[in-house]
C-alpha cells in the first residue's frame, strides 16, 4: 500500500440473499483477514466469514445477480461471492494492487481502479471475464458509477485528478484536476454532482457533471478517505482517517454541519439502501461504527473484523406482505315469521404472510339495515364493518350479518364488499372487492345467485 491511500467507492443495491434476516446484509472487506465479513444490519451482528483473495479492499454488489465483486488488493484479483450462498463462485485476473470497485445499475459491469498502475479494469459479470481496460490518470484509487450508468468516475491518487470515463465505449471523455490525493469519490442520487476527498489537501472537491468542473472545495481537516451520499442526496457524509471521525455535510450549503467521532481510523463510510444508519468502516480497531444520520450519534459498535476497509450492502428484504381477497354470499331464508337474507363475507390470506388484522366493510342498499351481526362486526347505517383476527396464511375467515326482507325494495338488490385495511402490507388491490345482487320478487320473495 505504500504511496497510495486506500479508498473505496461505488455501492449497488442488489435483492437480499435468502439467509438474510429482516434487515439488508452488509459484506465488510477484512483487509488483514483475507475475508468478506456479513453484518445482519437488523441485529448488527457478524452472521459469516467468507475467504477470498490476498488483502481485500473493495466491495460492490451487482443488482439482480446476486454477486458481491471484491478487490484483493495483494492478489491482482477479484474475487466473485454469491450473496445467496455466501460462496466465492470466481476469481478474476485483473491489474496491479486493485483497489476499489464499482458495479452499473444495469449490473452488466463491474470497474476496477488497479493503483499500481494506470488502468481500469472492466469485467463482464455475464461471464465473469475482463472484456476491457481503460487507461485513466497514476494511482486510481475510487471508481463510482453515474445513476444513468453511462459514466464512471476514477481517482487519481497520484495525479491529482478524476478521470470522466464514457462507460459507452469505455474511453476517458474528460480529465478534471482536482485536490491533492484524491481518494474516494461518490455521485449524488440525481447525478448533477461527485463528490471527492482529497487526502492531502483537507477537503471534499465538488464536480459538477454537467461540464466536469469543480464548482466548490468544501474544508474538511483531517485525511478525508471515503464519502458517500445519503439516499435523499440531502447529506454526505466523509470518513477521516486521521481524526476518528466522520463529517456530515449539508449538500444544500456545502458545509459541515456535524462532526461524528467514531473508532480509530475510519477509512470507509456508507449510508446503508434505507437511509436509517450509516456505516463506518475501522480500520485501525477492528470495529464498524453504526451512526443514526436524524441524531448524528453512534448507536452500535460492531465487533469481530480484521482491517474492516470496503463494504457495500444488499438491499433490505421485501416488506411481509399478505393479500387479502375478498368474498361475499348471500342466502335467502325465506319460510320464517320474518323473512331475512344472510351475507357472509369470508376474508382468505392468500399469503405469504400472516394477516396480523384484517377489516372488511360491507355497503348495504339505501334503507336496509344490519342485524344478527358477527362478533367483531359493527353497523353505522347502510355500511358494515367486520374485524379479523389474525389470518394465517392460506386460510380464511368468516364474518356475517343479517339484513329483513321487508327493509329491502323491489328488484335488484346489490351489496358490495370491500377490505378496507389489513395488516402487513397487501400487494393485490385487484381482489378487494366482491358483490352480490340479489333479486327482490316480493316482500317474501328473493333469489340470490
Amino acid at each position: 500500500m505504500t504511496g497510495t491511500t486506500l479508498a473505496l467507492a461505488g455501492l449497488v443495491a442488489l435483492p437480499a440473499p435468502a439467509q438474510a434476516a429482516a434487515g439488508p446484509s452488509a459484506y465488510v472487506a477484512n483487509f488483514h483477514g483475507d475475508t468478506v465479513s456479513v453484518v445482519d444490519t437488523e441485529t448488527k451482528a457478524v452472521t459469516d466469514s467468507i475467504t477470498v483473495g490476498n488483502s481485500p479492499v473493495g466491495v460492490a454488489i451487482a443488482p439482480a445477480k446476486e454477486r458481491a465483486y471484491v478487490t484483493n488488493f495483494d492478489e491482482a484479483t477479484v474475487s466473485v461471492i454469491d450473496t445467496d450462498t455466501d460462496t466465492v463462485t470466481a476469481t478474476i485476473p485483473v491489474g496491479s494492487n486493485p483497489l476499489n470497485v464499482a458495479v452499473t445499475p444495469s449490473g452488466s459491469r463491474a470497474y476496477v481502479a488497479n493503483s499500481g498502475g494506470t488502468t481500469v479494469s472492466v469485467i463482464d459479470t455475464a461471464t465473469n471475464t475482463v472484456s476491457a481496460t481503460v487507461q485513466v490518470g497514476e494511482g486510481p484509487n475510487g471508481v463510482a458509477m453515474a445513476p444513468s450508468g453511462t459514466t464512471a468516475y476514477v481517482t487519481n491518487n497520484n495525479g491529482n485528478s478524476v478521470s470522466v470515463v464514457d462507460t459507452a465505449t469505455n474511453t476517458v471523455s474528460a480529465t478534471v484536476p482536482v485536490g491533492s490525493a484524491p481518494a474516494g469519490v461518490a455521485v449524488n442520487p440525481t447525478g448533477t454532482t461527485a463528490y471527492v476527498t482529497n487526502n492531502n489537501s483537507d477537503s471534499v472537491s465538488v464536480l459538477d457533471t454537467a461540464t466536469n468542473t469543480v464548482s466548490a472545495t468544501i474544508p474538511v481537516g483531517g485525511t478525508p478517505n471515503s464519502v458517500t451520499f445519503a439516499p435523499s442526496g440531502g447529506r454526505a457524509y466523509v470518513a477521516d482517517r486521521s481524526s476518528g471521525d466522520v463529517k456530515v455535510i449539508d449538500t444544500a450549503t456545502r458545509a459541515v454541519t456535524a462532526t461524528v467521532a467514531v473508532g480509530d481510523g475510519p477509512v470507509r463510510v456508507e449510508a446503508d439502501p434505507s437511509g436509517t444508519a450509516v456505516y463506518a468502516a475501522n480500520i485501525e480497531d477492528d470495529t464498524v461504527s453504526v451512526i443514526a444520520p436524524g441524531t448524528n450519534t453512534v448507536t452500535d459498535t460492531i465487533a469481530g473484523f480484521t482491517g474492516p476497509y470496503g463494504m457495500a450492502f444488499t438491499a433490505a428484504p421485501p416488506a411481509a406482505q399478505a393479500d387479502v381477497a375478498v368474498h361475499l354470499t348471500a342466502k335467502p331464508h325465506l319460510s320464517i315469521l320474518v323473512p331475512y337474507l344472510t351475507y357472509t363475507l369470508t376474508a382468505n390470506n392468500t399469503g405469504p404472510a400472516t394477516a396480523s388484522s384484517a377489516t372488511v366493510t360491507a355497503k348495504l342498499p339505501t334503507g336496509a339495515r344490519a342485524t344478527n351481526l358477527s362478533s367483531g362486526c359493527s353497523a353505522s347505517g347502510t355500511a358494515v364493518a367486520c374485524e379479523y383476527a389474525p389470518i394465517s396464511p392460506n386460510t380464511s375467515a368468516q364474518k356475517s350479518f343479517r339484513v329483513p326482507l321487508h327493509l329491502l325494495t323491489l328488484g335488484p338488490v346489490k351489496v358490495t364488499a370491500q377490505r378496507t385495511t389489513s395488516t402487513p402490507v397487501d400487494p393485490t388491490p385487484t381482489n378487494d372487492t366482491a358483490s352480490v345482487t340479489c333479486t327482490a320478487v316480493s316482500i317474501i320473495l328473493v333469489t340470490c345467485p
